[in-house]
């Protein structure tokens, strides 16, 4: 990356922080620090700092230079958030922890465990952090800490350093189970509890259109527990997220414009206590909806007073709707196609002219309705994403549908000329 667009960076960066201020925003950066380091750990020069060779994401805890890496990695992000005063260091996932060769001879020591090898790295991290930020809050995931005991997270020496964020996506969220942790983890020293829901993302590692309802029975079961929790345990909010990818190397999840009107269907249901009326219609006004649904769009006349990539949403919407349709998801299965253009049919170029003609008829026509909206969707895409995002969007999404019927086409063309004089 040359220095001008390092520079174009830090700049996007600084003028989304101050247009957050503006809003009365705070800004809370989230670095990994132990698991899903796959960002960092893919590169070559920093295998040996894996856990396990296979496992991109997990850091050997047992290597200075990890940690080394980790707050190198915390420094560029606090230096570039002028007064910064909570950090988010992630520590959810951390896969394979306790395999890696280094790990195991460690283990190897009676009354070792994992669970004290994950609390050691992530003591160490912390303890630095506050030395170098002594001011600076830390907030972490708590997945790795849910089945410790209460003398486990007490003898860590991280009780009193961090504040857990627990999170649960689900839209039948164990209700008296997650006040049962919350205050488990109150119990142990940690007073300050986050809660984290999802707006999009946490469906399926590839939905492409959001679901509003099943995000906000997300949220009302988390309006359940906040309401059930004692009162010495001190929730300090809920951080309501929105993925873009499950990890580094996977594909991508729903773009921010199909998922929008769940994040204001959300934000109204906490806002309201439940998803009532009146928020339904809150949501409805704010986004010049009829619905609080995005697939709806697909009926919708979207205006210039619609929410932002309101567009991009609306086309999405149409072109997902299209490449799910029966006749698209069938067609490889139509009884012509099974009957007279079979595998071994087109292998062996044995053809009947006049069905495969017609197949043949029925395959363009598909495509050509699949690309009229597939090149709609990616013009207006890449005026709001790169065209690296659109490219793998399309990839993802289209070419799985469009390339069979492509090659039902192409044999059909070969086979004809064998059959037709």
């Amino acid at each position: 990356m040359c220095m001008s667009q390092k520079k174009l960076c830090r700049d996007e960066v600084l003028s989304m922080l101050e247009f957050a201020r503006s809003k009365g925003m705070e800004v809370i950066p989230l670095v990994q620090t132990f698991g899903h380091m796959e960002f960092v750990l893919k590169h070559q020069s920093l295998w040996h700092l894996r856990e396990e060779p296979h496992c991109l994401g997990t850091l050997n805890p047992h290597k200075e230079e990890g940690v080394k890496l980790v707050m190198e990695m915390l420094k560029q992000v606090v230096e570039l958030h002028p007064g910064l005063s909570t950090l988010h260091i992630g520590a959810d996932e951390v896969y394979m922890l306790g395999e890696g060769e280094e790990s195991k001879l460690w283990l190897a020591s009676p009354g070792r465990t994992v669970e004290q090898l994950f609390l050691a790295h992530v003591t160490k991290v912390v303890k630095a952090i506050k030395e170098a930020w002594p001011t600076m809050s830390v907030i972490m995931w708590d997945d790795m800490m849910r089945g410790m005991s209460l003398d486990t997270l007490r003898a860590s020496g991280l009780v009193e350093l961090v504040q857990p964020m627990l999170w649960d996506y689900n839209p039948d969220l164990d209700v008296g189970q997650t006040v049962s942790l919350l205050e488990r983890y109150c119990s142990a020293g940690m007073s300050d509890l986050w809660a984290a829901s999802s707006f999009k993302g946490s469906t399926t590692v590839y939905t492409c259109v959001t679901t509003t309802q099943r995000h906000v029975e997300n949220h009302a079961q988390w309006l359940k527990v906040a309401a059930s929790l004692s009162a010495g345990v001190n929730l300090k909010g809920i951080a309501i997220t929105g993925w873009q990818r499950y990890d580094h190397m996977s594909v991508l999840c729903e773009l921010m414009p199909v998922g929008l009107p769940s994040l204001a269907a959300c934000l109204q249901t906490l806002i309201h206590g439940q998803f009532s009326a009146e928020a339904q219609g809150k949501v409805k006004e704010r986004l010049g909806m009829s619905s609080v649904e995005v697939e709806d769009l697909e009926r919708t006349c979207v205006v210039d007073s619609s929410f932002p990539g309101a567009k991009l949403a609306k086309l999405i919407v149409e072109l997902n709707s299209l490449l799910n349709s029966n006749d698209l998801r069938f067609f490889e299965s139509d009884m012509f196609v099974r009957g007279w253009l079979s595998p071994y049919q087109r292998q062996r170029k044995m053809m009947n002219p006049l069905i495969t003609k017609q197949i043949h008829s029925q395959a363009s026509s598909y495509l050509a309705a699949i690309q009229q909206k597939a090149d709609a969707v990616r013009e207006e895409m890449v005026r709001l994403y790169p065209e690296s995002t659109a490219q793998e969007w399309m990839e993802e999404h289209v070419s799985p549908v469009v390339v069979p019927i492509q090659k039902i086409r192409e044999d059909i063309q070969d086979g004809l000329k064998m059959m037709v004089p």
